[in-house]
């Protein structure tokens, strides 16, 4: 079931809603250019196993209303925390994949893990995506800056570019161009934007020791967007963290290793 919740005057977002009698329920957060379709295989599988799948575009991205500002972590916070106030959400996981990880941290750092028992890290990028002299473990920031003005130039062929990094295992023709398609339902200047937000956003490090929830980190060893270290950091920074390795997964594991990202997602939840 699909739906919209207003959280700003003139801002909608979209939420798609599966198997909503259950109470175990997980609301997904969605990675960078993509948008809540990307959990296609969680919402083809989970709900079958008694789970209540919750996917929300945000601000900028797939069916949701896509302004002109809003995409620092802090606004998109605020989202999923109107999100979750309008649906009556309680005791939930929230799973955030990359970008959309970044946002879940900064949720439960910044709204005190309002409406959430369990946080579920998926490839995340946090505690930065980009490489900083205190931290260098991340993309150039100069590969971040040529990602934002290939997005103003040629679009298509950046979104082509970036997906053909994103996974580890073999994906056909038809596929390749179905995951292209979710990131060009996105905005152009909310894809730029978000872009520019890994750049200037330091606070996550901070934020990761505000976390006192049960947290699962699942990353893939292949990811070439949000390298490995990232997760180590996670697990690091974060108390009460479990990180398992996806040793034949790139960035798109929930796809790459579908079958051990929902079995370890449902055990986690219990």
């Amino acid at each position: 079931m699909g739906y919209y919740v207003r959280v700003e005057r003139d801002v909608n977002i979209y939420v798609e809603d599966i198997n909503r009698m259950s109470k175990k329920t997980i609301l997904f957060i969605h990675g960078w250019p993509a948008n809540h379709k990307m959990f296609e295989y969680q919402f083809n599988q989970l709900p079958q196993k008694g789970y209540r799948c919750i996917g929300m575009d945000l601000r900028g991205f797939g069916q949701s209303d896509k302004p002109w500002e809003g995409y620092d972590y802090d606004r998109l916070a605020d989202d999923v925390r109107g999100v979750i106030e309008a649906l009556k959400l309680q005791n939930i996981t929230l799973a955030g994949h990359s970008t959309g990880g970044a946002v879940a941290v900064r949720y439960v750092a910044r709204h005190h893990g309002y409406g959430v028992s369990k946080l579920a890290l998926l490839a995340a990028a946090v505690p930065s995506l980009i490489k900083r002299p205190y931290f260098p473990y991340g993309l150039k920031a100069e590969d971040v800056k040529q990602i934002i003005q290939s997005t103003y130039h040629d679009r298509p062929n950046m979104l082509q570019g970036f997906g053909n990094m994103f996974f580890f295992q073999h994906i056909t023709q038809p596929f390749s161009n179905w995951f292209f398609q979710l990131g060009l339902q996105a905005a152009s200047w909310s894809t730029a934007k978000i872009a520019g937000t890994w750049l200037h956003e330091e606070s996550l490090f901070q934020d990761m020791g505000k976390i006192q929830i049960p947290t699962l980190i699942l990353h893939g060893i292949h990811d070439k967007v949000c390298h490995f270290p990232l997760a180590e950091a996670q697990k690091q920074g974060i108390k009460n963290s479990r990180l398992v390795p996806f040793k034949y997964s790139g960035h798109g594991l929930f796809w790459d290793e579908r079958d051990k990202f929902n079995k370890e997602l449902a055990q986690f939840i219990g």
